[in-house]
C-alpha cells in the first residue's frame, strides 16, 4: 500500500493562502502615467543601462482581472528602478480589459474577446483574426520577440500557494532556478486551447536560447499576490546581475522562500462537457496519496488520479467545455538545471 502521507517537500508549501478572501483587498493601481512609454507602443518602457547585459521584459496584465503585476511594474516605476546593466522592459499587456475592471464583477474583466494568452503562435498572430487581444497581441509581439528574459506575472482563482510554470525546455526551467521563488515549479505544455506567451516559439524551440517563465503570485484579489509579484520581478533582476542587491533587499515586501520542488505535469485535464465538476472543493497544490481516487466527473466520465500521490494544479473553479480544468503533476526528483545568464 502507498505512503498515504504527502510528500513532506510539498506538505511544507500547503500551509500560506489556504482560505479564499472574504473581500478585494487588492485594487487595480492607477496606470494612466505609463501609457506613453517610450518606444512607440502604448504601456511599454524600456530603460538602458551603459553595461551590456540581456533584455528582460517583466510583463503585468495577461489577464486584466490579475493586478499583481501591474502593482509590480508601478512598484519600479515609483521606486525610479534603473537596470545597472542590460535592458528592462516593463509591459502592460490587456490594458483594455484591465480599464473595465469592476468590484462588483471582478472575473470579467479577464479579457475582451478572448483570452491574451492563448495566441502565440505564428499561425494566429498572422492569421485574419480581428480581436481586441489579438490586436494588442500583435503590437507587442516585437518586444517579445527582441527579450531574452520574460517574466509574465499572473494570479489565481484560488488561494493556493504562488507557484512558477516553467514551460518545458531545460533553459525555462533553469530560469526559475535562477529566481529560487516560489518554492513550487511546475513543467508542462500549456493547454489545447491555445499557446500562452511563455510557449510562444522564441522561449519553447528546442535550439532557442531566449526563456520565458510565468509566475502565478497568488489569489487574484489577496494582498500577498502584489507582495510576490514585486519580490520575483526584484529577485530576477537581481540575480542576473541588473540591480543593486543592497537596494532590492531594502524593498522587498517580504523575506523570499529557499529550496525549490519541482513538479512534472503528466497530464492536464481538459473538459469535454460544460458540467465539469470535482469532487471536492479543491484548491489546487493538494497531493492525492492514491492512484485511482476520483477527483472530478466530466459529464459522465469519472476522472481519477493515474497514480500514487499525484498533485492536482490549479484546478478551475468553473471550467468550461475546450478549457483546462486541472493539471496533473507529480515531483521531479533528478532535476538539474542549467541556465547561463551570461
Amino acid at each position: 500500500m502507498a505512503d498515504t502521507a504527502p510528500p513532506p517537500a510539498v506538505r511544507q508549501d500547503l500551509v500560506p493562502l489556504l482560505e479564499a478572501p472574504s473581500k478585494i483587498e487588492l485594487t487595480p493601481p492607477d496606470i494612466s502615467a505609463y501609457r506613453r512609454g517610450n518606444v512607440g507602443i502604448d504601456y511599454v518602457t524600456r530603460f538602458e543601462a551603459a553595461r551590456p547585459g540581456p533584455t528582460v521584459v517583466i510583463n503585468g496584465l495577461t489577464h486584466g482581472n490579475e493586478p499583481c503585476g501591474a502593482h509590480a511594474v508601478d512598484f519600479l516605476f515609483r521606486m525610479g528602478f534603473q537596470p545597472t546593466r542590460g535592458r528592462l522592459v516593463l509591459c502592460l499587456a490587456n490594458v483594455a480589459a484591465y480599464h473595465t475592471f469592476d468590484p462588483a464583477r471582478p472575473l470579467a474583466s479577464r479579457f475582451m474577446d478572448e483570452d491574451f494568452n492563448r495566441l502565440w503562435t505564428g499561425e494566429a498572430l498572422d492569421g485574419a483574426g480581428d480581436t481586441v487581444e489579438l490586436r494588442r497581441a500583435r503590437q507587442l509581439r516585437p518586444v517579445f520577440e527582441d527579450a531574452d528574459i520574460v517574466l509574465d506575472l499572473h494570479s489565481m482563482q484560488q488561494a493556493a500557494p504562488p507557484l512558477i510554470l516553467c514551460g518545458r525546455t531545460d533553459r525555462g526551467r533553469g530560469l526559475a532556478h535562477l529566481v529560487g521563488f516560489p518554492a513550487l515549479v511546475v513543467a508542462d505544455t500549456g493547454h489545447l486551447s491555445g499557446r500562452r506567451l511563455i510557449d510562444f516559439s522564441p522561449f519553447s524551440d528546442p535550439a532557442g536560447h531566449r526563456a520565458a517563465i510565468l509566475v502565478e503570485c497568488g489569489q487574484h484579489w489577496r494582498a500577498d499576490a502584489a507582495d510576490v509579484a514585486i519580490g520575483v520581478t526584484l529577485t530576477l533582476l537581481t540575480r542576473l546581475g541588473m540591480a543593486d542587491p543592497d537596494l532590492v533587499a531594502a524593498h522587498l515586501p517580504r523575506p523570499m522562500a529557499t529550496g525549490q520542488t519541482f513538479i512534472e505535469v503528466t497530464e492536464a485535464i481538459t473538459a469535454a462537457d460544460d458540467d465539469f465538476t470535482f469532487a471536492a472543493d479543491f484548491i489546487g497544490q493538494e497531493v492525492i496519496p492514491r492512484a485511482g481516487t476520483l477527483i472530478g466527473r466530466d459529464g459522465r466520465r469519472e476522472v481519477r488520479t493515474p497514480y500514487d500521490n499525484c498533485i492536482l494544479i490549479m484546478p478551475s473553479r468553473h471550467p468550461h467545455r475546450g478549457q483546462t480544468a486541472v493539471r496533473l503533476g507529480r515531483i521531479v526528483a533528478d532535476f538539474s538545471p542549467g541556465y547561463l545568464t551570461a
